[in-house]
């Protein structure tokens, strides 16, 4: 049995090789790695360029946390200098959550600028759309459909379930990371959603609890996950929709290779 995984920081990974190696050994045929800045998206590039197995398949785009206006321009000339080497567009979004941001209006504009000049890219390149969103899931939407994005994926999706409605309605993907094991929102989103509209990733290098929650990271058992744990994300679908690991894998490999034309 293999798996891909959909949402990785490559780019991020401190033990890279170790890392790809540990992925192939577990069974790891494909990592989609998604960039969250200009310099992000370059080192992904040459990631994906050197980096032969598993497959690394490539997205490029602005976080809004790394929202920068003075590299966008640059930003947006690199995907389309390199738009016959991407699966994606991504990751890109809003993200209202950020203390530094939800009473910040200039903050919030700026981050609605740069969301809506990617997904024009998107649209003109001809690439799906890998979302982030917190705190402003509904206008996130929105704008995403409200542009005509005809492929999106709202990855590691965590809003409420009116928004998760209209996300399926409207024929695009939501994502699990190995947060599904405890996270309230993510089971509810998941356990909401078929199968056929979800696929699974680790969003490495995110660190993903195991124990009980402390005061802080180091106050509870975990992991620093890596591309190899995509099935610990799958491990945690299949025991909360009690489904066959073999038959879930084959969904959502099928899923990511729809999504991001891998075939």
């Amino acid at each position: 049995m293999t798996l891909i995984d959909t949402h990785a920081h490559l780019d991020h990974l401190e033990q890279l090789d170790q890392a790809l190696e540990g992925a192939v050994q577990a069974g790891v045929e494909g990592i989609v790695t998604v960039s969250v800045n200009l310099a992000s998206c370059r080192k992904n590039l040459e990631i994906k360029r050197n980096k032969k197995t598993p497959r690394i398949c490539l997205a490029m785009g602005m976080h809004p946390s790394d929202a920068d206006p003075g590299d966008l321009d640059a930003c947006l000339d690199l995907v389309r200098e390199h738009k016959n080497e991407l699966s994606a567009i991504g990751e890109i979004g809003l993200d209202f959550w950020y203390k530094w941001v939800r009473k910040d209006q200039e903050k919030k504009d700026l981050q609605r600028r740069i969301f809506r000049a990617f997904l024009d890219l998107a649209k003109a390149v001809d690439l799906p759309a890998v979302i982030h969103t917190r705190g402003t899931w509904r206008e996130c939407f929105d704008t995403v459909k409200g542009m005509g994005i005809a492929k999106a994926e709202f990855h590691w999706y965590s809003g409420p379930l009116d928004v998760l409605k209209d996300i399926l309605d409207a024929g695009y993907y939501i994502s699990a990371s190995p947060g599904l094991a405890y996270s309230p929102p993510s089971r509810e989103a998941i356990g909401y959603a078929p199968i056929e509209r979800v696929m699974i990733e680790t969003d490495s290098p995110v660190f993903f609890r195991t124990g009980e929650p402390g005061e802080d990271r180091n106050g509870c058992d975990g992991f620093d996950a890596g591309p190899k744990d995509v099935f610990r994300t799958l491990k945690a679908y299949c025991q909360l929709k009690n489904i066959d690991e073999a038959r879930a894998a084959e969904v959502f490999n099928r899923n990511a290779r729809t999504f991001f034309g891998l075939d």
